[in-house]
């Protein structure tokens, strides 16, 4: 899946709405830039395309500060809304993916109900235990990545990463159903973007074409 649409539907959604430097700065704020590929140009032709794609709306607000054309807003849809929890949910449950993905599915998991985001982890456990029985079928684990040559360290890599996942998940798991965080339907959740015009510690100073869109 493309964890940049991801990342930007929630920046938007989170803000109701938001142009594209706005988005960029929230990025760049929860460090996406560096564990992700949430770059600028990316960001930016990621709104323009979701917003002909009907998952986004554009809205043209006032002149530019630089003095250019108008500033684009953008605004999540109905459709939009559907993509980005279909996005959410892959996020959370596939074991498979790369940790941007599910770095990505972790920043937004608020935004599902607690008993949810519990039952999407716990299926990630299950997946995470069907890998790792998959890869014991060729491998034995208690017997060492010898048996198989340097080529073991790779099957001795999967069981480990499959062991350190679900160990990870487990304890998430347990923090959400002793109450940790708010979740959707139960208040005022925490607030992970920047005001307009807030300085952002993270940013990485480097302009864009389209930083004012």
């Amino acid at each position: 899946m493309s964890v940049i649409r991801l990342l930007v539907l929630g920046a938007v959604r989170m803000h109701g709405r938001a142009h594209g430097y706005q988005v960029r700065n929230d990025l760049e704020f929860w460090g996406a830039h560096e564990w992700s590929n949430a770059k600028p140009g990316s960001i930016y032709h990621a709104l323009k395309q979701m917003a002909k794609q009907g998952l986004l709306k554009a809205h043209e607000v006032a002149p530019s500060t630089a003095g250019g054309p108008p500033r684009t807003e953008y605004e999540i849809t109905e459709q939009g809304t559907e993509e980005y929890l279909k996005l959410l949910r892959e996020a959370l449950t596939s074991y498979d993916q790369k940790l941007d993905v599910l770095s990505a599915g972790i920043g937004f998991i608020v935004d599902l109900p607690r008993a949810e985001a519990v039952e999407l982890l716990k299926k990630r456990v299950e997946g995470l235990q069907e890998w790792r029985t998959s890869v014991t079928e060729y491998y034995t684990p208690e017997d060492g990545p010898e048996q198989l040559g340097h080529i073991g360290e790779i099957m001795n890599f999967w069981v480990h990463s499959a062991d350190a996942g679900a160990e990870w998940t487990r304890g998430l798991i347990q923090r959400i159903e002793e109450g940790a965080y708010v979740f959707s339907g139960e208040g005022e959740p925490f607030v992970g973007v920047l005001a307009e015009g807030q300085e952002n510690p993270y940013a990485t100073g480097e302009q864009h074409p389209g930083d004012e869109t």
